[in-house]
């Protein structure tokens, strides 16, 4: 008995890159939501989650949903590059927290969790905050910048889940429900072949948390 395709509710092209790189066979369908932006870190990217997974049709649905945290407070997408460039400034030479939670669906059964990780700044100068925000990679995403483009270059270190940074908590969801990260055996032979000639994860500007 074969198990009901994926569905991911999320148009996060970070989420469906990393599904590939797994050999994740799945559909795409953005969930039309209204999502928290306030109160516990925790909380919030979890009920975010199983908001979306709740908004999407289908037999087996992940929703995730990703917040920067500091001091305690979750930071949201920058409105216009001056607030990426407050937060930018703001995590400068800081350790701040990011959080991925998700709900994966199934037959009426729901399992959430959380992942996440420690991510240290680098001091930063004007000129770099000024570079980067320049870039336009701050834009739909939480924090303001993205670890897997040019936002790499903001970071000292990252010291839990990378993939959680990122926008999809891995470890998590393969610990509660690793049916849902199963591989297709013709997908995970072609992402091995794209990874041996230098497949990557996009770095654009378009992806979000």
């Amino acid at each position: 008995m074969t198990s009901s395709p994926l569905v991911l509710a999320s148009g996060s092209p970070q989420r469906r890159a990393i599904l590939r790189q797994l050999g994740v066979a799945f559909s795409v369908v953005v969930p039309e939501v209204d999502e928290l932006d306030e109160g516990d870190p925790e909380g919030l990217v979890l009920e975010n989650a199983r908001r979306k997974a709740r908004a999407v049709d289908g037999e087996r649905v992940l929703g995730v949903d990703t917040a920067v945290v500091l001091d305690g407070r979750p930071l949201g997408k920058p409105v216009d590059a001056a607030e990426a460039e407050r937060f930018l400034q703001d995590l400068a030479g800081r350790e701040h927290q990011v959080l991925s939670g998700f709900c994966a669906r199934e037959a009426g059964r729901e399992l959430v969790g959380v992942g996440g990780a420690r991510v240290r700044f680098r001091t930063l100068s004007a000129v770099e905050v000024g570079d980067y925000v320049a870039t336009g990679e701050w834009r739909g995403r939480a924090g303001g910048y993205a670890v897997q483009g040019r936002g790499a270059l903001l970071v000292k270190h990252v010291a839990g889940d990378f993939w959680a940074v990122v926008g999809l908590p891995v470890a998590a969801i393969a610990s509660a429900a690793p049916a849902f990260l199963r591989p297709d055996p013709v997908d995970a032979a072609s992402e091995a072949e794209k990874g041996r000639s230098g497949g990557n994860l996009p770095g654009g500007a378009e992806g979000v948390r």
